[in-house]
């Protein structure tokens, strides 16, 4: 019992004492998020299925849409426009409005790309 006695203050110590240091390490994640900006190129990652091919076409104009909030409300936060084909699984795309981060997604009709930025 006065093992235990003498565990919990220390516990409670290092809580009070931990916790700020974890918050900021978060705070700081998010402050080092890739913001690409207007002109920048990215690549547009699908699933390889056929009908996603066939229905994006050089020079298309994607909105990029963002999840945001508790709800994961969809918010548009720019465009890109197709450039290319590259690989099975990628197409090359330039960024033409907004700002868009890592993991938005670009949509065309029942179809949609995550962003990701170019190598």
């Amino acid at each position: 019992m006065k093992k235990l006695a003498r565990i919990i203050p220390l516990l409670s110590l290092f809580l009070i004492v931990a916790a700020p240091l974890i918050v900021h390490a978060a705070d700081k994640k998010a402050k080092s998020e890739i913001v690409m900006k207007m002109g920048n190129k990215v690549h547009l990652f699908h699933s390889s299925n056929v009908e996603a091919q066939k229905e994006i076409a050089i020079g298309d104009v994607l909105p990029v849409y963002r999840l945001s909030g508790k709800n994961l409300q969809q918010k548009e936060v720019g465009q890109v426009k197709v450039l290319g084909f590259m690989g099975e699984h990628y197409f090359e795309a330039d960024i033409v409005k907004g700002e868009i981060k890592v993991g938005d997604i670009a949509k065309k009709e029942s179809s949609g790309f995550l962003v990701q930025p170019a190598k």
